[in-house]
């Protein structure tokens, strides 16, 4: 959607009334073969193209000039910290074990 340019029709198609959805029909292996398989496209991706590279044009960037993927790849990986510092509260929540 990003570096690509290229239109997703519901790039949250996953979210119902702002919070994260699951159908009751979705599987453990159906969750994990869509997240194997979009891995699988971003390597495919990154391993094309040098870090200097900029992306094409298209709706995510709303008509701003599109980022290089280095930008991209470091906005992900702040993405990750931040879902990740989720994780923890809910691992905690859960009785799970605390630290930093």
């Amino acid at each position: 959607m990003g570096f690509e340019g290229r239109n997703v029709a519901e790039p949250w198609g996953d979210r119902r009334d702002d919070r994260w959805y699951v159908a009751p029909d979705e599987t453990r292996d159906d969750l994990v073969a869509a997240l194997r398989a979009q891995g699988a496209h971003t390597t495919a991706v990154v391993t094309a193209h040098d870090l200097t590279e900029v992306g094409a044009p298209g709706p995510r960037w709303n008509g701003a000039d599109p980022a290089s993927l280095e930008r991209v790849l470091f906005h992900l990986v702040q993405e990750y910290a931040r879902h990740l510092g989720h994780l923890d509260v809910v691992a905690e929540l859960a009785g799970g074990p605390t630290g930093e």
